[in-house]
């Protein structure tokens, strides 16, 4: 039976709400997603009456350059057409020069890349790669910080709800706040195998650390012959205004992991590069970690495509300049709503909104949904209403946006008037 992309909504609801995840079925309905995604472009998402909905949170990070980006769709198409997924012993030329491309484009001497196919997968091998090369166990990761649920990446993370139904999980992690130069600090020591931060706390809230915080994390490393790991997955190519957000800082990490945005919109890929003297881990055995599906064709030229388009189009410095205009837009509703709204934060196309309460947060999501833009909170703050449109977006398209957000923001004041009456 082919897929029908036109099926009505109460058809697909009933096949997701009994084949996939209930809960997420019924969670979706609740906040007013009531609506089956048919086909987008750019920063537009069209359901399958043909309604246009304005795309602000952008797959968590994925759509840096909108959906459907023209130069990455070709490159996948051309491939497809004449190898879709590789031998495994006749040597990959795409998954060769997307290494190089990565090579290029990181700080300082990161060199090597090895290519799976998410974001969590590449802090697996980061984690892996870190105790092989220290010959140490303990891992020092950040509180409210988020890496990924594969066993190894959740026990990174630092919040419990996600972590406490599985325990136990790996050993030898230690959570410190993060931000905290002094905690960090007094964590790390001979027996550390590495630090793993996010440059801007993403599900945590879109935390951005004082000044200063990851030179003081590369310090500390390398006091205490520990690696540094950064986790730029959500940061990564130009959502923060520089094409890394580790470069705000000038700091180069010993691993860097990758994912969402690599791979255009289009397909799945992620990585994690490091320094040369790292790549012991497969001097004596290269098959020592593999991934069947990493660094496939389809995938590789994808993120080329999706690279060769972030510098070309100047996309970092555009998050940047836009960024800071919707910053300061937000913040004008901020001011003017202060007894729900707590703060407004981010850098770059990487914004939150904090509210006052989660359930604040999620009905003006819900009015948000009502006005047909979309947006959800971040998995670690349910408070904090997350902004990481394409970094295509129009500038008046993201205007609009923020009008319906203050509009979504009085609506749900009223509703809680009327209720308090």
């Amino acid at each position: 039976m082919a897929f029908d992309p036109n099926r009505p909504f109460d058809a697909v609801f009933a096949d997701y709400k009994t084949h996939v995840n209930p809960s997420m079925a019924d969670l979706l309905r609740f906040m007013g997603f009531e609506s089956v995604e048919h086909h987008a472009l750019g920063a537009r998402v069209y359901d399958a009456e043909g309604v246009e909905y304005i795309d602000c949170l952008g797959g968590f990070g994925v759509m840096s350059l909108g959906h459907c980006s023209p130069p990455v769709i070709a490159a996948v198409r051309d491939q497809l057409e004449r190898m879709a997924m590789g031998t495994r012993v006749l040597f990959p030329g795409a998954q060769a020069a997307l290494a190089r491309r990565i090579a290029e484009v990181t700080p300082g001497d990161l060199q090597y890349s090895f290519f799976v196919n998410s974001g969590a997968e590449a802090v697996e091998g980061a984690l892996k790669l870190a105790r092989f090369a220290t010959r140490r166990t303990a891992i020092v990761a950040a509180l409210e910080g988020f890496h990924g649920k594969t066993l190894g990446a959740l026990s990174a993370s630092g919040r419990a709800v996600y972590k406490a139904p599985f325990e136990p999980l790996v050993p030898g992690f230690v959570h410190v706040p993060f931000g905290d130069v002094d905690a960090l600090d007094a964590a790390v020591d001979s027996s550390t195998a590495a630090v793993i931060l996010e440059p801007i706390q993403g599900e945590g809230g879109v935390i951005v650390p004082p000044d200063g915080y990851l030179a003081a994390a590369r310090a500390a490393c390398d006091r205490a012959g520990a690696l540094l790991i950064l986790d730029e997955v959500q940061t990564g190519f130009g959502r923060t205004g520089r094409m890394f957000a580790c470069e705000h800082e000038g700091v180069c990490p010993d691993v860097m992991t990758l994912g969402k945005a690599l791979g255009g919109g289009v397909m799945p890929i992620g990585a994690f590069t490091a320094r040369p003297h790292l790549w012991t881990m497969f001097a004596e055995n290269p098959l020592l970690h593999s991934s069947t599906f990493g660094g496939n064709p389809l995938a590789c030229v994808a993120g080329i495509a999706a690279i060769d388009t972030t510098v070309e189009q100047g996309l970092p410095e555009r998050a940047a300049t836009l960024g800071a205009h919707a910053k300061a837009s937000l913040q004008r509703v901020a001011d003017a709503h202060p007894d729900v709204i707590a703060a407004v934060r981010g850098r770059g196309l990487m914004l939150g909104v904090s509210f006052t309460d989660p359930d604040i947060g999620g009905l003006v999501i819900a009015g948000l949904a009502q006005r047909r833009v979309l947006a959800a909170y971040t998995l670690n703050n349910p408070s904090v209403v997350r902004f990481q449109p394409p970094l295509v977006i129009e500038e008046e398209l993201l205007d609009e946006v923020i009008r319906r957000l203050e509009d979504s923001v009085v609506q749900t004041k009223e509703m809680l008037a009327g209720l308090e009456e």
